[in-house]
């Protein structure tokens, strides 16, 4: 059968910080497999193995863990220990020889996918768990239709629960046959798919001898060998930098020394590096406005650099003074799209309150805050049929199509141009709440 190849990590690769996160339906194992991937690769602390080990044996857990719960590991709250689910985004932060990781342990109800979106918008993997036993369900396909939206670069599927199916080959052959003909569906490209057992510890961080017919790598041998996302966008994304402050040291003393001057006439534009990379030298355009310029200048952490790359946070210095505020976008020159005020957006609806036609509300784009109208709903994803079909509202959890109108013009990207200046946040305008995050299908008509 087609097993997963190690992907060969590139040169200067080592070290890097990866992203991931897990997802799955409920008690597919996704807390357990996290715990034994932190405790295998021994990234747990002694005192904390001592509290998770003493709290499972009170609890009379037992079995092919040796007495360990793995779960308690990253279920913190208190109402997940009591349930026994995960109801928050866990985030836990790993390293080995070769990478440094930052996990976030996504929730799998339905009434939580809200907590799937946050956990999985800034991944470079999602590692989707499945129960061997059960096979595809609802669940997997809501939350492999959100990986597919949100572009998410890879896209790891666990078969978990091996040890149960007996490591039958037959057997995971049949859930991996179904799980490709979603991901197919779907066409999201290249999937691996590895047979493993959270509980027993099964190809999690090293090959088990249990699985003799399956010759891939395990779990955590993959995670260090996938490119991260930045790696891959900085090398087909242009450069954008919202500005999020203006820096303009004040109440500097008019003395006559070169130093003093310097400093009064300081000026520079701080956020964080959204796509591509900059050098100082490079020609720039700047919008609102579309004036162009030159980078003479990179500071961060008071050091001078010569270059910066997403996601790094640095301040710009130009070359001429012009008038940008929060809210402006800094790009390589001629690449910034025209602003526009209408865009076709994808929005995964998260208040509990029904989305209706004609919401007035405020959009966050970067560091640009506008009011907006959400003007029509064009449909809604029927995660049976992967399909859009028409819809006048949308419900809690429900991915929809919507068209939005912008009170002023930015100059706004689709997700699949930029995955960070084609992504967007819809606010309640009286009380600040999110009510949904949305990706741009389509920019409309330039203003």
């Amino acid at each position: 059968m087609e097993q997963t190849p190690i992907h060969p990590l590139a040169d200067g690769a080592q070290g890097t910080l990866f992203r991931f996160a897990t997802a799955g339906s409920v008690d597919d194992g996704k807390s357990t497999l996290v715990g034994r991937l932190l405790h295998d690769s021994k990234a747990i602390l002694a005192d904390q193995l001592d509290t998770v080990t003493r709290t499972s044996i009170e609890r009379g857990f037992g079995g092919a863990s040796g007495g360990i719960d793995f779960a308690l590991l990253t279920d913190g709250l208190r109402a997940e220990r009591e349930q026994g689910i995960t109801i928050d985004v866990a985030y836990r932060y790993f390293a080995t020889d070769r990478r440094s990781f930052i996990l976030a342990d996504c929730p799998g109800h339905v009434q939580y996918t809200r907590n799937m979106v946050t956990g999985a918008t800034t991944a470079d993997a999602v590692i989707m768990l499945i129960d061997g036993r059960k096979g595809v369900l609802e669940q997997t396909r809501r939350h492999l239709s959100v990986v597919k939206l949100l572009r998410v670069p890879h896209i790891v599927i666990a078969v978990n629960k091996i040890d149960l199916l007996d490591y039958d080959e037959a057997a995971f052959s049949s859930v991996a046959a179904a799980v490709r003909a979603v991901t197919d569906e779907l066409a999201l490209g290249a999937v691996h798919v590895i047979p493993v057992s959270a509980l027993a510890g099964d190809n999690v961080v090293g090959r088990s001898a249990n699985t003799p017919w399956y010759t891939g790598p395990s779990l955590l041998e993959l995670l260090e060998t996938l490119p991260g996302a930045d790696e891959v966008d900085r090398a087909v994304e242009d450069f954008r930098l919202p500005v999020q402050l203006v820096v303009r040291p004040q109440g500097a003393v008019a003395v006559a020394t070169d130093a003093a001057h310097a400093f009064r006439d300081y000026r520079a534009y701080a956020g964080q590096v959204a796509s591509g990379s900059v050098r100082v030298g490079d020609a720039v355009t700047v919008t609102p406005g579309g004036a162009s310029t030159v980078v003479t200048g990179i500071d961060f952490a008071g050091q001078d650099l010569d270059q910066a790359i997403a996601p790094q946070s640095v301040s710009l210095r130009l070359r001429d003074e012009l008038d940008i505020a929060r809210g402006a976008v800094i790009g390589a020159a001629g690449t910034l799209p025209a602003p526009v005020r209408d865009l076709t957006a994808d929005l995964f609806w998260l208040d509990p309150q029904p989305l209706n036609p004609g919401a007035r509300v405020l959009v966050k784009f970067g560091t640009s805050t506008v009011q907006a109208l959400l003007s029509t709903v064009t449909g809604r994803l029927n995660l049976d049929t992967l399909s859009l079909e028409t819809a006048s509202s949308l419900d809690v959890n429900d991915i929809g199509q919507v068209t939005v109108h912008l009170a002023a013009a930015l100059p706004v990207e689709t997700y699949a141009e930029n995955r960070r200046s084609g992504a967007f946040l819809v606010i309640h305008p009286q009380d600040g709440a999110t009510l949904a995050a949305g990706i741009v299908t389509v920019a409309g008509v330039p203003a």
